[in-house]
């Protein structure tokens, strides 16, 4: 009986060093690929782009970060990429910028608090100039619509002199009538 004891114990001390040689294999394997999928790296520079050109440079007046070229805005573009790897939305990014930064970070101002005049001021004024523009059109037309109601040809040029006219200016469109 002690043969085959012995003769298992031959057979199982390879079979086990497989074993294990496999589990430590698969391991590596699975932390390894734990390893390449991290989130930051999966987020795309396209991604991180359109959330960037939304943004303005602390540095440079007026230049979008996607544009820019700066430190800070390479440093701005790889909070953008760490954020978006957390899974925060685009909106949650640009009001952790504004909030850190303040509105002139923003491309496109809030429409809340004193910047809601900039938003409510032309959504007023645009209708009320072209409603101004079309009763002074209107206003124009008046003075030919009432001749035509009444029949008579309408005349710009004076003929007689208005009393409270300077006799001196009805004289000279006198002149100007004769030639």
């Amino acid at each position: 009986m002690k043969m085959r004891s012995n003769s298992n114990r031959q057979i199982s001390w390879p079979v086990g060093l497989l074993s294990i040689l496999i589990m430590a294999a698969l391991l590596f394997i699975i932390v390894s690929s734990a390893e390449a999928q991290d989130p930051s790296q999966s987020v795309t520079d396209d991604e991180v782009n359109a959330i960037a050109k939304d943004l303005f440079c602390p540095i440079c007046e007026s230049t979008p970060l996607d544009v820019c070229e700066t430190q800070a805005c390479a440093d701005w573009r790889d909070v953008i990429r760490e954020k978006l790897a957390e899974g925060q939305s685009e909106e949650q990014i640009k009001e952790y910028f504004g909030a850190l930064y303040g509105v002139r970070a923003l491309a496109e101002p809030p429409a809340k608090g004193i910047t809601l005049p900039v938003w409510l001021v032309p959504l007023i004024a645009i209708p009320a100039a072209i409603a101004g523009f079309v009763l002074y059109l209107r206003s124009l037309r008046q003075p030919a619509q009432i001749a035509a109601a009444s029949g008579e040809p309408v005349s710009m040029e004076k003929d007689e002199p208005h009393e409270d006219q300077d006799p001196y200016i009805a004289r000279i469109e006198e002149e100007l009538r004769d030639m």
